[in-house]
């Protein structure tokens, strides 16, 4: 073997992708990230498509990046950074509707070196269904990226 050969050559499956990424760092349920995001210890981001924040509304105070944009937006030596990217210690609490693409995210994330990185087990849905506030989107008051 020259050592340019890929390690694994059968193709992966989402399921076991999704295996595979989070056993890379610990996912939260909605009262933690709560908490968390309450206590100033957590930045949640909300990387659902406008049209399921128009649907569904949006978690007051959490960041709004949709997912084509996350790395350039949270990536702290980005040049296209959101004021929020403050540091590679920075935890983030990434948010899809349902748990499964804020994983690979978070996963995304752990590669630019954002260590603290997780998501929210069950997504949005499942913040709802705690009971966790919840408002319409055009009251919320920060922009999409």
């Amino acid at each position: 073997m020259s050592g340019t050969e890929p390690v694994e050559s059968r193709p992966v499956g989402i399921d076991e992708l999704l295996e595979r990424v989070r056993v890379g760092y610990r996912r939260i349920e909605a009262q933690e990230a709560y908490d968390a995001a309450r206590t100033g210890e957590a930045l949640l981001v909300d990387i659902r498509y406008a049209a399921l924040r128009d649907r569904d509304g949006v978690i007051p105070g959490a960041l709004v990046i949709e997912r084509n944009e996350l790395e350039w937006r949270l990536d702290p030596q980005g040049s296209h950074k959101t004021p929020e990217a403050t540091g590679h210690d920075l935890r983030v609490v990434v948010i899809c509707n349902e748990g499964y693409a804020s994983s690979l995210a978070a996963a995304s994330l752990h590669q630019l070196g954002l260590h603290r990185a997780t998501d929210l087990i069950g997504g949005f849905q499942a913040w709802k269904t705690a009971g966790l506030p919840v408002t319409p989107q055009s009251s919320q008051s920060s922009q999409p990226s």
